[in-house]
């Protein structure tokens, strides 16, 4: 008897049913994902302060958004000249660069061969015996980098002024190497920096720290370098620098005042400026010295690097040794003639604006600013133009 009709004749009987036997019935046809179609789409949260821009849509100024783009752009050929040229001969094997996402610089499931072939005259894949696939840099960028070590060699005493001052900003007049080291493209300071400051100990001292923390130590003051680039440029132009930052009086609409009066009153808010080479650790932090001094500091530590601005992660990197506070973004967003916030109100990078043309060009270009550029430019091309 078939298994339908005994399950039919004992329901009519009412007796126990028998044991239904185990099929492997196949499950293909139901559907337990839902529809593409169906799905609720998850819209960006505008909102968001990691999408949102810093400067509303109206207010943007295009040719310093561009250099963002620009830095994208060359993100992955950057980061990558810099982590290869620190390997062993030189190369790296594609396997294991596959996994380098972060310190290579692009997306992480992406095939890193796809940005190597980007740069044809910069990056060369080659096979070894054991069939394992390599890069390297070609023998044109090679000779690149040995141009670029001449102009380190050559900068090297601008760059160890940078870094006496950076000291003499600092809250203690000291700084782990380790942060130095991570800014150190920020100032042009070279890859080998921190053997290097052994050969100035007129200038520096390493302690070694019970954690193993190297922490260099300013050596000796001096009062020739404690003078900020502002106060360089009040004796050349006094009425510029007057107008630099605005630290507005609070008062009563029962005052009255009219613009030009207003002006007056904030300016002599904002006059004398404090110095970001005085203790402004010792200051009341909400005075408004203690506002004027973190602003002095940002706007000096911004004229020490080479295209003249920062993002948030190097001017977080010195949050303790220059006094500031979390509430850097806000006090800047204040001083919109003497800085300009690009990116997102997550990853923004503050410019020093009077450091750049109208037409959004750096105006005075320190030798390896000049070089990258015709680096990035000679990387751009897909092929190797003749003269």
């Amino acid at each position: 008897m078939s298994f339908w009709r005994l399950f039919t004749a004992a329901t009519k009987t009412h007796h126990s049913p028998p044991t239904i036997p185990a099929f492997n019935y196949s499950t293909s046809f139901l559907i337990t994902k839902t529809p593409k179609s169906q799905r609720k789409k998850h819209r960006k949260n505008k909102d968001s302060p990691r999408t949102k821009h810093v400067q509303h849509e109206s207010d943007r100024v295009p040719h310093f958004e561009n250099i963002l783009v620009r830095d994208n752009h060359f993100r992955f050929f950057l980061k990558t000249k810099d982590f290869l040229s620190k390997q062993p001969e030189q190369v790296l094997q594609l396997d294991l660069a596959g996994k380098l996402y972060r310190e290579l610089g692009f997306p992480r499931g992406r095939k890193v061969l796809k940005y190597i072939q980007k740069y044809p005259l910069v990056f060369e894949t080659y096979r070894y015996d054991n069939d394992k696939i390599w890069f390297g840099f070609t023998d044109i960028m090679e000779r690149y980098l040995e141009e670029e070590k001449m102009i380190m060699e050559k900068m090297e005493n601008d760059r160890i002024e940078v870094v006496r001052k950076l000291l003499m900003m600092s809250k203690d007049k000291r700084i782990p190497l380790s942060k130095i080291y991570h800014c150190r493209t920020l100032f042009g300071i070279g890859e080998d920096f921190r053997d290097r400051v052994r050969e100035y100990p007129e200038y520096f001292n390493t302690v070694v720290e019970s954690d193993g923390k190297r922490v260099l130590e300013l050596v000796n003051w001096d009062q020739k370098l404690a003078v900020s680039a502002l106060e360089k440029e009040f004796m050349v132009d006094e009425e510029r620098v007057k107008r630099a930052f605005q630290f507005k009086v609070k008062h009563g609409k029962l005052l009255e005042l009219e613009g030009e009066d207003e002006k007056k009153m904030n300016l002599l808010n904002t006059l004398p400026l404090v110095s970001p080479y005085s203790d402004g650790a010792s200051l009341d932090l909400w005075s408004l010295e203690a506002e004027k001094y973190r602003v002095g500091v940002i706007h000096e530590f911004l004229s020490l690097t080479l295209e003249k601005r920062a993002s948030i992660h190097h001017i977080v990197e010195f949050k303790e040794e220059l006094s500031l506070t979390k509430h850097t973004y806000a006090m800047l967003l204040k001083q919109p003639r003497s800085f300009y916030l690009a990116g997102t109100e997550m990853n923004w990078v503050v410019f020093l604006k009077d450091a750049y043309g109208e037409d959004g060009v750096l105006m005075n270009k320190d030798p390896l600013v000049l070089f990258n550029e015709k680096l990035c430019a000679f990387a751009d091309n897909q092929k190797l133009e003749l003269e």
